[in-house]
């Protein structure tokens, strides 16, 4: 058994230990198993990061790395930290949990709100959406009797990220290296399965009243997703926004995901922001980082958001109907200064190219060959048996030299898919990428865009290394 263990794996074997003991213990200690199961699995991801030359610096390192502490933000209101943060809304009669962290987190998540709220007793489990950072803890917490409240979409965008998980798995793990190699599919920390057992919808809020505290759930999608709902405590006016702003506030929104989802719609999300305007919070609570106290700071961010996506929106489309490219406005459309946010996270050229795939489809109504299941790829070696390569090369170091990274990277895909040896062309690449990664740093150091040139980078060295011990 131990050799075999061994040979699996460490979050393998911990998973098969907890299916192992969940099929022949009762339903209370198969659950108690799989938690202490899933608190290991946690510490594992935390060295796994810790251990990786690539995460260093990465946002995915400083978020795996926040402190897991329980901590009041405000009278009777509790803040679980973690890579996603969960919070207890105490009453005078039962508690109510909004968001629940990931997965690997909860263990240690429950057990900081447990003895930070002694006679915890949960009566509502409000899911902000169907991101695994935010509904990973549901089936901890769960139990018989328990309102489990989500957006009406919610089930749907579970259905398709549940299917697709294998497809966006490698990509999300890219991005976060702290994840396991392959998606869990045992117990607790399986993604999906969460059955809500109220929806809310668009434009009808649902407000209760429990232990002398008001709760009233806005629906409001299009920022990370279509089943975003936020909790408004109007007593207080304290909204917890889930991932509504994203990781930062104020920040240029994510519309566009480079791990793949369904695009975001834009018009959606400047009508979800003006009914959060409108109710004028005092305190933002997002599920990601620290509260946000400032009102001044939060009525500007607010409206700079609305009206800095109305803008890109707006541009787009005049754009569109003067005849321009997609990529021509992805380099003209610019925020003005008094529109200017972050884009550390969400960027406006991805923007403008999901808006404009948004209302007219992938098809730019300009190459036939986009039409039909033929790549541009298959014709490459053509190419390059009827050109010199080694003017192609040199005229790719030009464009390098020059400081037009993306033109060099056009012809050295074209002489690495048919020739990935040529030690030239890969020396070639890794320069265009590290300038590409260069700008990024410096101008809006989109974590995003960061990440998937240092993967290139690495891929791009890996094989010149290669090439360099075996030539």
């Amino acid at each position: 058994m131990t050799k075999m263990l061994k040979k699996i794996g460490g979050v393998t074997a911990l998973c098969l230990i907890g299916f192992v003991l969940w099929i022949v213990v009762s339903p209370n200690a198969k659950k108690n198993l799989q938690i202490k199961a899933v608190d290991k699995i946690g510490d594992i991801a935390i060295k796994r990061i810790a251990n990786d030359p690539r995460a260093e610096g990465s946002v995915a390192a400083e978020f795996i790395n926040i402190p897991i502490v329980a901590r009041e933000i405000t009278t009777g209101i509790w803040q679980a930290t973690g890579v996603g943060n969960a919070h207890i809304i105490t009453t005078s009669g039962k508690d109510v949990l909004f968001d629940t962290g990931l997965s690997t987190q909860v263990p240690k998540q429950m057990k900081a709100l447990k003895e930070a709220v002694s006679d915890l007793d949960l009566s509502h489990i409000i899911v902000s959406h169907s991101h695994a950072d935010h509904q990973g803890g549901v089936k901890f917490w769960k139990e018989d009797g328990m309102e489990i409240i989500a957006h009406d979409e919610f089930s749907e965008e579970q259905r398709y990220l549940e299917e697709l998980q294998p497809y966006f798995w490698g990509r999300n793990r890219t991005l976060f290296p702290f994840m396991p190699e392959t998606p869990p599919k045992i117990g607790l920390i399986a993604y999906g399965g969460i059955e809500p057992t109220r929806n809310v919808k668009n434009g009808e809020p649902y407000r209760f009243s429990q232990g002398g505290v008001d709760f009233e759930l806005y629906a409001l999608p299009g920022a990370e997703g279509a089943d975003n709902l936020v909790l408004w405590l109007p007593q207080k006016k304290i909204l917890f926004s889930g991932d509504f702003f994203g990781p930062l506030f104020p920040q240029f929104p994510n519309i566009f995901t480079m791990r793949g989802e369904k695009i975001r719609k834009p018009i959606e999300y400047v009508r979800s922001l003006e009914v959060i305007i409108a109710l004028g919070p005092d305190m933002i609570v997002p599920s990601h980082k620290d509260p946000i106290k400032d009102k001044a700071l939060i009525q500007d961010g607010l409206v700079r958001i609305k009206d800095a996506t109305l803008f890109v929106h707006d541009a787009t489309i005049a754009g569109m109907n003067a005849g321009k490219t997609v990529e021509q406005l992805m380099t003209e459309i610019t925020l003005p200064p008094d529109l200017a946010l972050t884009q550390e996270h969400g960027k406006v050229s991805w923007a403008v190219k999901s808006i404009w795939e948004y209302y007219a489809t992938w098809f730019h109504f300009d190459k036939t060959t986009e039409l039909y299941g033929v790549s541009q790829s298959e014709i490459y070696a053509d190419i390059l048996a009827s050109a010199d390569v080694n003017k192609l090369v040199a005229r790719a170091q030009k464009y390098v030299a020059d400081g037009q990274p993306l033109k060099a990277l056009h012809i050295l895909d074209i002489i690495l898919s048919v020739a990935p040896a040529d030690k030239t062309a890969s020396e070639a690449q890794i320069s265009a990428l590290e300038m590409l990664r260069t700008r990024a740093l410096e101008t809006h150091n989109n974590s995003y865009e960061i990440y998937w040139l240092k993967s290139k980078i690495d891929v791009a060295q890996a094989t010149l290394d290669s090439q360099i011990s075996n030539p």
